[in-house]
């Protein structure tokens, strides 16, 4: 690896956990070669409808611990 690359993971390293996976996600996105998918009429309208939930109060949020503990426990 060269000196510039390191230098670039430490400084990286030593940023809030939040603002790591923002650069994270960048760069995973940034080698991601093929074109986006277009998106299914089923999911354009499932994302229209969470939206409208959103937006009316109506929707029902988990906070990530518990949506990551659900899908652990049914992984086994």
């Amino acid at each position: 690896m060269t000196t510039r690359a390191e230098k670039i993971v430490a400084e990286a390293l030593a940023l809030p956990g939040p603002v790591r996976a923002y650069v994270a996600e960048k760069l995973i996105e940034s080698l991601e070669t093929s074109a986006p998918t277009e998106l299914s009429p089923a999911w354009r309208a499932e994302i229209r409808k969470r939206c409208a939930e959103l937006d009316r109060d109506t929707a029902q949020l988990l906070d990530a611990e518990t949506v990551f503990a659900k899908a652990f426990a049914a992984l086994g």
